[in-house]
């Protein structure tokens, strides 16, 4: 008689959990998703718990309602999860807990702002932030020490440039990490100097780390308040998934914690940075990922050279604004090699970034022998920027298996000064997203956030229009390397999941993917060029559940 009741309880265990699952029909919406690399429309989805069971295409009948929550979707326009195939998470997190650089019109409003910040803040043992842009400026000069020591001359303060790749700081700061006229720069780095040898205050890419090292890193606390903040942040800009451009152990130990505290509102893909703090014994343990698919780490970040803007990228050729400067190689070609043959023996996927040709065709050529070598073709390898590329390099990306991980808006952004620096011929291979996609690479799109605003409908817009949100340049800007409205959706979505080897799992909308999706009241695919980078998500959902919701949509039975 034992055996029958047995039987019994595992029926009743089945029969509740069926119970439990929650199926709802979003039904009335002007959907888009990708099927079989074709662009399709729907008018319904329908999902239980976090995986989808149906999309209805366009007039097809719906299932009866009962026992299913029923939502109207009025008509507004769904799209799959929007993926950031490239930002910094925790950098962003922390970003808008600091002084917010972005967009100083000048070196004087730039302090300005710091010392408002300070003010509202004075408690700050440090003034930390970021966000400042010399090109944008009158003078397209550096700033310097002196014009922050006035305002602090007895707080240090570190304030890092848009791109991360170059600080400034003022002369406590530098006192305090021991900055003098004898100092000199580690190799991958520079120590702005005036004409009697004295430190201005800027510091360039490993530079950095001399003044970096004074300044007590982030309790975990403080760490998981920025990272939280954060992915709400980024929810609400429509982005269901982040590949988070070099993460350390600490940080995976706190994307666990937060997994198991069902408090990751949006998926993350890390790339865990080399090298960092035992990242050999980190890739031993081979990939991860949470059984919820939260979170997952398959693949690490590398960095070859610096950013255009500092003049770090690494060029073949002197900058044609710098004769005798070529740029910065973070990392001589003996270490790169070691670095990208380790992590792929491991199982990893490798993305390195690279942003000058010469760093871009140097990671090709390693890539090119570590792919021989390892037989990880694949692993789909990534070029994470792949900025100013050698005619030459472009087809070398579909022939390798790598991926081109770009951020579009670097090109709206770069624009008034990338001609500058690389002169008229160079410029023809740099942000080519056309060239790349006609030799058959694929394109990721990220933002690079916080070095751009990780809003994807700027993204989306730049890559549509190569143009700023004044317009300019009237027609864009070298327009034939435009993308199709189609092709900009895709490097978001299904691309996107496909750098990250997850596209069975997301990119789009269909039976048995998870139930990652936005809804917007504009129609992507039909709304004036020039005003998709205004779009406003109304409802953000990772995972069958609603996490971020402007209006609500009311539910009907």
């Amino acid at each position: 008689m034992k055996k029958p009741q047995f039987i019994s309880a595992i029926s009743l265990l089945l029969i509740s959990s069926q119970l439990m699952a929650q199926t709802t029909l979003i039904k009335n919406v002007n959907g888009y998703t990708f099927t079989d690399n074709s662009l399709t429309q729907f008018s319904a989805i329908s999902f239980t718990d976090d995986i989808i069971n149906k999309v209805y295409p366009i007039g097809a009948v719906l299932p009866a309602s009962k026992g299913v929550i029923v939502i109207d979707g009025q008509g507004q326009t769904m799209l799959p999860g929007l993926i950031d195939a490239h930002g910094h998470v925790i950098g962003y997190g922390h970003s808008l807990l600091r002084v917010d650089l972005v967009n100083a019109t000048s070196e004087l409003d730039a302090v300005n702002r710091t010392i408002s910040y300070a003010k509202d803040n004075p408690s700050m043992s440090w003034i930390l932030g970021r966000g400042w842009n010399q090109v944008q400026w009158s003078n397209n000069s550096y700033p310097n020490a002196k014009s922050l020591d006035e305002a602090f001359p007895n707080k240090p303060v570190w304030l890092r440039r848009v791109d991360g790749h170059a600080g400034w700081a003022n002369s406590k700061a530098m006192a305090l990490a021991g900055i003098t006229s004898a100092s000199k720069a580690p190799v991958g780095g520079d120590i702005i100097k005036d004409k009697n040898g004295l430190p201005t205050g800027v510091f360039i890419d490993n530079a950095m780390t001399l003044i970096t090292a004074s300044i007590t890193p982030p309790s975990p606390m403080e760490d998981k308040i920025a990272l939280k903040r954060a992915m709400h942040s980024l929810a609400s800009l429509g982005l269901t998934s982040v590949h988070d451009a070099g993460i350390e152990q600490k940080d995976i130990a706190l994307y666990k914690t937060l997994a198991s505290e069902g408090n990751m509102t949006i998926r993350i893909n890390g790339m865990l940075y080399l090298p960092s703090t035992n990242w050999q014994q980190q890739l031993e343990q081979g990939p991860y990922r949470t059984e919820d698919e939260m979170f997952a780490v398959n693949s690490v970040k590398i960095q070859a050279d610096g950013a255009l803007g500092s003049r770090g990228a690494s060029l073949i050729n002197d900058y044609s604004d710098h004769s005798g400067h070529k740029g910065l190689l973070l990392h001589d070609k003996k270490s790169l090699q070691h670095y990208i043959d380790f992590a792929m023996n491991a199982g990893f996927q490798v993305n390195t970034h690279a942003i000058g040709d010469n760093a871009n065709k140097l990671i090709l050529d390693l890539y090119q022998q570590a792919i021989q070598k390892s037989q990880t073709k694949a692993l789909r390898h990534r070029i994470e920027h792949a900025q100013v590329l050698r005619l030459e390099d472009i087809s070398r990306f579909s022939s390798l298996n790598v991926i081109a991980s770009m951020q579009a808006t670097h090109a709206t952004s770069d624009k008034n000064m990338a001609v500058t620096r690389l002169g008229e011929k160079r410029i023809l291979g740099a942000y080519a997203w056309r060239k790349l996609l006609d030799s058959n690479a694929i394109i990721a799109a990220g933002s690079d956030f916080p070095v751009e605003s990780p809003n994807p409908f700027f993204g989306l817009h730049a890559s549509i229009t190569r143009q700023d949100h004044k317009d300019l340049p009237i027609g864009g800007w070298y327009a034939d390397q435009k993308m199709t409205r189609t092709e900009a959706l895709r490097s978001f979505t299904i691309d996107a999941a496909y750098a990250g080897h997850q596209e069975k799992l997301i990119g789009s909308l269909e039976a048995g993917k998870k139930a990652d999706f936005i809804l917007l009241a504009d129609d992507l695919l039909t709304m004036p060029e020039s005003t998709i980078w205004q779009s406003q998500v109304s409802q953000t959902w990772v995972a069958g559940k609603k996490v971020f919701s402007a209006i609500d949509v009311p539910s009907v039975e």
